[in-house]
């Protein structure tokens, strides 16, 4: 395809698939700049802010500017945390504008032999069928404990891959015994709330002590927890990279077997997930025949921080079981914050717990750099964006940073590391932590 083609198809793809209206709901007044962190750690540079996106969407469309490497370049680099939503007063709907002009370059542009191997591998398989994605996770449980690991570090092998890689690598979880099984019930003790639980294909083998974790919290607060057998992943790393023809088959098997029972909520505790599943009815707007049950299924959607405060977890008296006072501090998941608008929950948790000394982090509510698979597509901007972080997070003097998603949790795990802090602090999960530390007065 020549260089013209490209561009006519690319302009044409852009003005059936990106609403103008949404386009022109943009003012350019600014707003989003302060909250855009590659914005800002790219020099304020204008192309990289969400009003400079969106003007270069408008352009193209408009056959105002040829589309080309820049253009793309601008789009891949942004982080999709949406942080620009809240702070627009015009109610841009960013994110959708931002998948739909990826979900068209990913159509039409020609994609190297690598780069095609990397998403058939990725889209079509591990995050498509769950037991590859366990079976994958089984090879890294073999690598920790068969000696691979260890060895692999003496001799110094890491040392051939990108910088990142080996950071990853350090602070990749122990993959333990998932315990969490699908197509049962969990009673819970009084049966307040009937709940379905998303595990995550990503939670389920790599976090499943986290999972198992989050049963037995919502057993305890009086909740009936099912577990759907064919849940698959939600299908936001396929919607975020431009296939959103991928995401819509996984949220159509999602809505199937999350509604074949009739449940108060269906909680997740990953807020990447958690926000991808509630714009189901967004996702498959453009299928009547399902609408109505997308809606039913995003209406259901609930954080495990929303539900357990709901649950009056704040009211049951916790406790820090250390012997002295702890101090912790908070990291927002972007899209838990920026889309589900889960801001204060955890935060009220926390503050509730005796002998837990709450700091809020400076930039809790700027991304920290890890963006589903965004600090491994773009390495040099993800470190940036976190080095800086780690710099806030020092000044908490807190001994465990808290979030709630599991891409957050590993990217706060490579920013103690990289900052030589993994003798003073920690990261956890919510959940992880309330099992780990708290009880009951």
């Amino acid at each position: 395809m020549s260089s013209a083609e490209l561009q006519s198809r690319i302009q044409q793809g852009f003005q059936e698939e990106i609403e103008e209206t949404k386009l022109l709901d943009c003012m350019r007044c600014g707003f989003c700049l302060p909250a855009c962190p590659t914005y800002i750690h790219s020099n304020y540079d204008e192309a990289q802010s969400p009003r400079g996106r969106i003007a270069l969407m408008k352009a193209v469309r408009d056959g105002d500017l040829p589309f080309d490497d820049s253009v793309e370049e601008s789009l891949d680099l942004c982080l999709g945390c949406r942080a620009c939503e809240p702070a627009c007063p015009a109610g841009v709907e960013y994110g959708s504008l931002l998948e739909s002009a990826r979900n068209v370059i990913q159509k039409e542009k020609k994609q190297s032999v690598k780069e095609k191997v990397v998403r058939h591998a990725a889209f079509d398989h591990l995050f498509k069928d769950q037991q590859k994605m366990n079976r994958t996770a089984g090879m890294v449980k073999f690598y920790q404990r068969s000696g691979l690991q260890t060895l692999t570090r003496k001799m110094g092998i890491l040392s051939f891959f990108p910088s990142v890689m080996k950071d990853m690598e350090k602070v990749l979880p122990r993959i333990e015994k998932n315990e969490v099984e699908k197509g049962v019930v969990y009673e819970g003790k009084r049966q307040n709330k009937k709940v379905a639980f998303f595990t995550g294909c990503l939670m389920e083998p790599m976090f499943s002590k986290t999972n198992e974790a989050t049963v037995n919290l919502l057993q305890e607060l009086g909740c009936d927890v099912w577990v759907p057998e064919h849940q698959v992943c939600c299908g936001a790393l396929q919607g975020h990279s431009g296939e959103l023809d991928k995401a819509r088959e996984n949220a159509k098997q999602n809505i199937e077997s999350f509604l074949e029972m009739d449940v108060d909520y269906i909680v997740n505790n990953a807020g990447g997930c958690g926000a991808f599943l509630s714009e189901y009815d967004h996702l498959l707007k453009d299928e009547p025949e399902l609408l109505e049950k997308a809606k039913a299924f995003s209406d259901k959607i609930i954080d495990i921080t929303s539900l357990i405060y709901e649950l009056g977890l704040t009211e049951k008296g916790l406790s820090y079981i250390g012997d002295k006072e702890i101090t912790v501090t908070y990291q927002d998941s972007c899209h838990l914050r920026n889309v589900n608008l889960v801001k204060d929950e955890p935060r009220e948790i926390l503050k509730s717990i005796e002998n837990v000394h709450f700091v809020d982090l400076k930039s809790a509510d700027q991304c920290c750099g890890s963006a589903g698979i965004y600090n491994l597509v773009q390495p040099e901007m993800s470190i940036r964006i976190l080095d800086n972080k780690m710099e806030d997070v020092e000044s908490t003097h807190a001994s465990i940073i808290i979030t709630t998603n599991p891409g957050c949790l590993l990217q706060m795990k490579m920013g103690i590391e990289r900052a030589g802090l993994s003798d003073q602090m920690e990261a956890l999960h919510l959940v992880d932590f309330i099992q780990k530390y708290i009880l009951e007065n």
